[in-house]
This record gives structure tokens, C-alpha cells and sequence, in this order.
């Protein structure tokens, strides 16, 4: 099992399946997978067999980047 970084544990850890991140996110299916391939949006987590989920702190840490983003 791999030790979680410190920084995650500050908040519980949540996931989030694919329709509370495009909820969340606002992005559409095939954007939240288009900026995964770039590199600009956090991966999924493997859960077992075909399920995958997001972690809640990454999809929030990508939001305050995006409004960052915005003032520069």
C-alpha cells in the first residue's frame, strides 16, 4: 500500500465518480478526457475492474488553478 502524501490528508479523502466531476467542473465527458490526455486535468483513480474515480482535492486544486489562471 502506498503512503499518502501530507498535503491530501488535510481534508478527507473523497472520490468522485464521472458525473459529479462534470458536475462540479463544469467540463463536458469528452473535455474532462481530452485534458486528461494533455496533461491539464487530474487522472482518474483505478478502483477495480472498470471503475475509475477522482479524488475530490484534485478536482478542487484544478478549479483554483483555472481561477488563477484567469488573474494572470
Amino acid at each position: 500500500m502506498t503512503a499518502i502524501a501530507p498535503s491530501l490528508t488535510a481534508q478527507p479523502l473523497r472520490f468522485l465518480r464521472l458525473p459529479e466531476v462534470i458536475s462540479t467542473c463544469g467540463l463536458s465527458r469528452s473535455s474532462v478526457y481530452d485534458a486528461i490526455k494533455r496533461g491539464s486535468f487530474p487522472a482518474p483513480v483505478p478502483l477495480g475492474g472498470k471503475s475509475v474515480a477522482w479524488l475530490s482535492s484534485e478536482i478542487d486544486a484544478w478549479m483554483v488553478d483555472r481561477i488563477a489562471a484567469r488573474h494572470t
